[in-house]
């Protein structure tokens, strides 16, 4: 139903989302706090709707394995986990990454490392970002602020995996993942036909009639002079993807005299904060990256023009920092501020972090 307006929290709406983007199949293992998505789907039977395949692996490297078979045949995959469980996944995410075969997976961040807790976080973005697993390649990360965006990134990842042959990660905080909020849905997407796969995935692995070659899935490559150009060849499409699929929000930075950096649901604590510290005669604009990979650097380079300095707030120890610091040279001071182990700050926290660290820095 078109504008289909509902309450859900963000692991449903991505339940409902990969239903009605067409995914074919969708492979997973609980682990909070993302354990909604895979229940939701159970309950909502999809296999009985659309063909969907719905099912629970005895373990995430199963899972991942499960989305690389899937993935090697032209059809629509996904899983999804939360941190730890994104570690388990990394292998099997590298082979699908080397053997160019689309994918899309939720990481929705709990706080490490180890176990951790189960309580939120942002301390996942060097495992995204970086690759996680081994070898030279990335992932195209989307970062969601909102349950809609949730519902959006969904449709998204899928198209650009696509379009790209490369993994795609929703990496959402477990703020977003478990808060609810008012979602439209998208129509309902039909699933392609195994004739359509075909003609839009010759690479795939479809089998073969009588003595038509066969397409083979692999990551495995044994001459180092065909491995390097295999990895020319990834680079050139990441290149790509660097020049045409960066994504960012800009709030208030025109005028403003300081520049914060934040994504996903900090990004509107950080807005909050902006409003605060407004208040104080403290003008303030906010980059948001969307695409954490590719990372908006131009952006935030462009942005940081004219002011007296940035700071960089996320829900963990500082890691988005280091790009925000490349992006822009170092030549304005550059601060984090995060909280750990969970701990959600306020929007006051951050205006006095401001404060603190960017306006008037307390000298050792």
């Amino acid at each position: 139903m078109k504008g289909e307006v509902t309450l859900m929290k963000g692991n449903e709406a991505v339940a409902h989302a990969a239903i009605r983007y067409g995914c074919d199949g969708y492979f997973g293992y609980p682990i909070t706090p993302q354990s909604e998505v895979l229940e939701t789907l159970e309950a909502l039977m999809p296999w009985e709707t659309t063909g969907m395949v719905v099912l629970q692996a005895e373990s995430e490297v199963a899972a991942i394995n499960m989305v690389y078979g899937g993935a090697a045949t032209g059809k629509a995959v996904m899983t999804s986990s939360s941190s730890p469980g994104i570690s388990l996944k990394q292998e099997g995410i590298s082979y699908i990454a080397a053997a160019q075969l689309p994918a899309l997976i939720l990481n929705v961040m709990r706080g490490g490392p180890g176990l951790g807790t189960i309580q939120p976080s942002q301390a996942d973005y060097f495992q995204a970002t970086k690759g996680g697993g081994h070898g030279d390649y990335h992932l195209i990360v989307l970062a969601p602020s909102s349950v809609q965006e949730m519902v959006d990134f969904v449709g998204l990842g899928f198209d650009l995996s696509f379009k790209y042959l490369t993994p795609a990660m929703i990496l959402a905080d477990g703020i977003v993942g478990q808060m609810m909020e008012k979602v439209v849905l998208p129509e309902q997407r039909p699933r392609r036909t195994d004739e359509e796969v075909k003609k839009q995935c010759p690479w795939a692995a479809n089998g073969r009639t009588g003595m038509r070659k066969r397409n083979v899935i692999t990551s495995l490559e044994m001459e180092p002079a065909k491995m390097e150009v295999n990895n020319h060849r990834l680079q050139a499409v990441y290149k790509e993807i660097e020049e045409n699929e960066t994504r960012w929000e800009e709030i208030g930075v025109e005028g403003a005299d300081y520049l914060m950096v934040a994504f996903g649901s900090i990004a509107r604590i950080c807005d909050k904060a902006r409003e605060l510290a407004a208040e104080k005669g403290i003008k303030v604009g906010i980059i948001r990256p969307i695409t954490l990979w590719p990372f908006p650097k131009e952006a935030v380079n462009k942005a940081a023009e004219g002011k007296k300095g940035i700071l960089v707030v996320e829900l963990n120890a500082g890691q988005m920092i280091e790009d925000v610091r490349l992006a822009i040279h170092d030549r304005l001071p550059v601060e984090h501020f995060g909280r750990l182990g969970g701990i959600i700050p306020s929007p006051t926290e951050v205006v006095e972090a401001l404060e603190q660290k960017i306006i008037n820095p307390t000298k050792a």
